[in-house]
C-alpha cells in the first residue's frame, strides 16, 4: 500500500480500496514520465480506471500524490544504492549508482521541484537525506579505495546529476543524452 494513502485511523485500508490506491500510483508514475509533475490528476485517474473522488479520496492533493510516486522511486535507489556495496569495484559502483540517480531524475521529469515547489517540503527533505547518505557511502568507499579525486564530495556530484537530468528532460532519448553527459563529467572526478 502507497504509504501516503489515507487510510481509516485504527482500520487497516480494504483491499479494493489498498488496489484503487495502488493503480493511481502507477498510473501517476506514468503520466510523470509522459508530462512531468504537472501532469492532469483528471488523467491520472482515468489511467487508474478510478473516479476523481477515489483519487482525491486517497491523496487529498497534488502534493500527496507526488509524494507517494517520489518517495516510493527513492527508497529504490537507495536500495540499489546497497546492493552496490557488494560490488568489487568501488569506482564503478558509484558510477553505476549516479547514472542510476540520472535516470530516475530524466524519468521523473519535474517531480522533484514540485514536491519542494507545492508544499511542504519535509518529505523532499526526507527523500533528499536519503539519496545523500546512500551516495555518501558508495562515494567513500570509492575514495578509499583511490578511484576519487580527493575533495569530492557528493553534494555537488548529485547537483550535478540533477543538473544534466534538468537540461535533458525534453530530449526524445533524454536518458541517453543524460548517460553521455554524465560519463563525460564523471570523467574529472575519476583519479588521474
Amino acid at each position: 500500500m502507497p504509504k501516503n494513502a489515507a487510510a481509516s485511523p485504527g482500520r487497516p485500508m480494504r483491499a479494493d480500496a489498498r488496489r484503487n490506491a495502488e493503480k493511481i500510483v502507477a498510473a501517476a508514475g506514468e503520466l510523470i514520465a509522459e508530462h512531468g509533475a504537472d501532469a492532469s490528476l483528471e488523467e491520472v485517474a482515468r489511467r487508474a480506471g478510478v473516479g476523481s473522488a477515489t483519487l482525491h479520496r486517497h491523496f487529498p492533493s497534488r502534493q500527496a500524490l507526488l509524494e507517494a510516486v517520489f518517495k516510493d522511486r527513492v527508497e529504490a535507489l537507495c536500495a540499489t544504492a546497497d546492493e552496490l556495496l557488494g560490488e568489487s569495484d568501488p569506482g564503478q559502483a558509484l558510477t553505476t549508482w549516479l547514472h542510476a540517480v540520472g535516470a530516475h531524475a530524466v524519468a521523473n521529469r519535474g517531480l522533484g521541484a514540485s514536491l519542494m515547489r507545492d508544499g511542504d517540503p519535509a518529505l523532499g527533505e526526507t527523500c533528499h537525506d536519503l539519496i545523500t547518505a546512500a551516495g555518501d557511502t558508495l562515494l567513500a568507499r570509492a575514495r578509499a579505495a583511490g578511484a576519487v579525486r580527493a575533495g569530492i564530495t557528493i553534494a555537488p556530484l548529485l547537483k550535478l546529476v540533477g543538473a544534466i537530468a534538468l537540461a535533458t528532460e525534453q530530449e526524445i532519448d533524454g536518458r541517453a543524452e543524460a548517460d553521455l553527459l554524465l560519463s563525460i563529467a564523471i570523467d574529472g572526478v575519476r583519479t588521474r
